[in-house]
């Protein structure tokens, strides 16, 4: 599943790097935070490894 936005490709790297044990947890907020609780290893490497070209900051609507 590629990721819709930068924004939400960011969250997702956050959210590996805490479930790799390379940041701690405490330092996620928002949306890595339920990311990291809620998505397996692999799916955060597939959101983050998205390629960024073409994609909006944030996703509207």
């Amino acid at each position: 599943m590629p990721a819709k936005s930068k924004a939400q490709q960011k969250a997702a790297g956050a959210a590996l790097s805490a479930k790799r044990g390379d940041t701690k947890k405490s330092d996620l907020k928002g949306a890595s935070r339920s990311m990291e609780k809620s998505m397996t290893e692999k799916q955060l490497d597939e959101l983050a490894s998205t390629p960024r070209k073409g994609k909006p900051e944030h996703k509207s609507g």
